[in-house]
């Protein structure tokens, strides 16, 4: 089960506690009064991050953790996603717009977060597993 504070939201590595991801993050958005538009792809974002820690990261052992702490400043929102399996390294993931990777049917996370949202920092965490922040402004 999801552990739940005011701006943090800490899951074992189910894939089905995604959709409490997702409802937690539009949750607070909503309550902060961020734009409809601007929620649905920050949602987007954080689950897809998540969704990298729980299958990649965290390789779905349900004794792993994923950690989602939201930070809401005057003019941007800032979501950091922690795992606790082995540090991820941005730079071996294959570019997934090259011709050879078009129909692969993973790879586009990343991507997909760096199209949407104005920064991304991807590095080791603390203890190792990887940490993902990403700010996108929201006036």
């Amino acid at each position: 089960m999801p552990e739940i504070s005011e701006n943090k939201i800490v899951i074992p590595s189910q894939p089905a506690l995604i959709r409490d991801i997702d409802e937690f993050v539009e949750a607070k958005l909503r309550e902060w009064g961020v734009a409809d538009t601007l929620i649905a792809d920050i949602a987007i974002c954080a689950t897809e991050i998540v969704n990298n820690g729980i299958y990649h990261g965290n390789k779905e052992d349900p004794q792993k953790l994923v950690t989602l702490q939201l930070e809401s400043g005057e003019d941007e929102i800032k979501i950091t996603i922690t795992d606790e399996g082995d540090y991820f390294n941005p730079d071996e993931i294959a570019n997934p717009i090259a011709e050879e990777n078009l129909l692969r049917e993973v790879g586009r996370g990343i991507f997909i977060v760096r199209q949407l949202m104005d920064n991304v920092t991807i590095r080791q965490a603390e203890g190792g597993g990887t940490e993902v922040t990403f700010t996108k402004k929201i006036a």
